[in-house]
């Protein structure tokens, strides 16, 4: 296993595993089976484990894993505070408080504010005394490093960034998400201020290996170098010395030992031009699917009336790309949940943004036919619950 370095010198195995996905048995997670995973990608030189509050049984399983096997100080837990829930002060002490007793553990490694997409739900934090909080637990080595998870554009990630003094960040980053989400511009800001970056969603939720067309399958199948197509999108990322650590949410023990061992051999720059190539190649192969040629570059924006032009394409393009599920999903979190929301239906028809579109794409047009099928009327009803319970007073 190789290591990067966290901002203290620590190292982070360029591996991560990311505990969301266990398998099931019943109502709950398949225990001896999650044990022998975990122990294995132990033994080869996994030392960051991923898990949050509302991923179902995780924290529990894992704090029992660790303990019966008498690593936990051999290892590094990351979690996440769920941040959407807190009303007050108090809540946040409760939570983490739970969290530990899950865990089974007195301090946490890697504390995150779970799925900041708006800088408004970080001054809502500051508001509750949530900095004064981390300060006192950082003394009390209670955490160890603070951090934040991402879903949401780039600008906002980098008001983000920049809104305190992080010790790492979590964004969701792959070669189909290379201008979307936080995207590279987001990954070398954070790299220009030394702040570790933990990837999620590497392979797109395995979508960039299951649900690959027959062109780009093809095209993988050719590669001189025998690259599985779940290789290549992890090499990809570990190419970029910005990336510190990649999340796999492995659930069979051949899964751990194969990423492992690309794990083993992956170099920052080690990507040829021709690597690139294949890259572009597959890339464009699945965006054949895509409903609007949007890049993602950001030149129709500011909207004057607020609409997230280029995250609302992303949420439109992803319900073809993947599934409906999926599109709808990201375009409740990042699009519909900011305080500020950006929703097509703010569109007022002034055709500023097509002036500038590089691609001459008819965004208005397109921004009805994407309000159609991202959020119909029973998502209306509860993206306005949503909100009104996030945004109480």
């Amino acid at each position: 296993m190789k290591y990067r370095k966290n901002r203290q010198g620590g190292d982070i195995s360029l591996l991560g595993y990311g505990c969301m996905r266990f398998s099931r048995k019943g109502p709950g997670i398949d225990m001896e089976k999650a044990e022998k995973e975990i122990m294995r990608a132990y033994e080869l030189g996994v030392n960051y484990y991923d898990t949050a509050y509302i991923y179902p049984g995780s924290e529990v399983a894992i704090g029992e894993i660790f303990e019966k096997n008498h690593i936990r100080e051999k290892i590094q837990i990351a979690t996440k505070l769920p941040q959407y829930l807190i009303a007050n002060k108090d809540a946040i002490e409760k939570y983490f408080k739970e969290q530990c007793s899950r865990l089974r553990t007195n301090y946490i490694d890697y504390y995150l504010m779970h799925m900041l997409s708006d800088i408004n739900a970080w001054e809502k934090l500051k508001k509750l005394g949530i900095e004064e909080w981390i300060a006192e637990k950082k003394a009390s080595g209670e955490i160890k490093h603070i951090g934040f998870s991402f879903h949401g554009n780039t600008e906002m990630f980098i008001e983000i960034l920049n809104a305190y003094d992080w010790d790492f960040c979590q964004i969701q980053y792959n070669y189909l998400d290379d201008v979307s989400q936080a995207g590279r511009k987001g990954l070398e800001a954070a790299g220009e201020k030394g702040i570790p970056v933990i990837i999620m969603e590497p392979l797109r939720g395995g979508k960039l290996v299951d649900l690959l067309p027959e062109k780009a399958k093809t095209l993988i199948a050719q590669d001189e170098k025998h690259r599985s197509a779940a290789e290549l999108a992890f090499r990809w990322l570990w190419d970029q010395p910005q990336v510190t650590c990649v999340l796999s949410g492995m659930n069979s023990v051949e899964m751990v030992e194969e990423n492992c061992r690309v794990a083993s051999e992956a170099e920052a720059g080690e990507f040829t031009e021709k690597d690139f190539q294949l890259i572009d190649q597959i890339k464009a192969s699945i965006n054949e699917r895509l409903k609007v040629g949007c890049t993602g570059c950001g030149y129709c924006m500011p909207c004057p009336k607020g609409v997230d032009i280029p995250s609302t394409f992303r949420c439109y393009n992803a319900m073809y790309m993947d599934n409906k599920g999926t599109g709808r999903q990201e375009f409740f979190r990042i699009v519909g949940m900011r305080k500020e929301p950006g929703l097509p239906s703010q569109c007022i028809e002034c055709g500023k943004c097509e002036s500038h579109c590089p691609q001459h794409i008819n965004i208005r047009q397109e921004l009805k036919n994407a309000d159609k099928e991202l959020n119909p009327f029973y998502y209306k009803i509860a993206l306005a619950a949503a909100r009104k319970f996030i945004y109480r007073k």
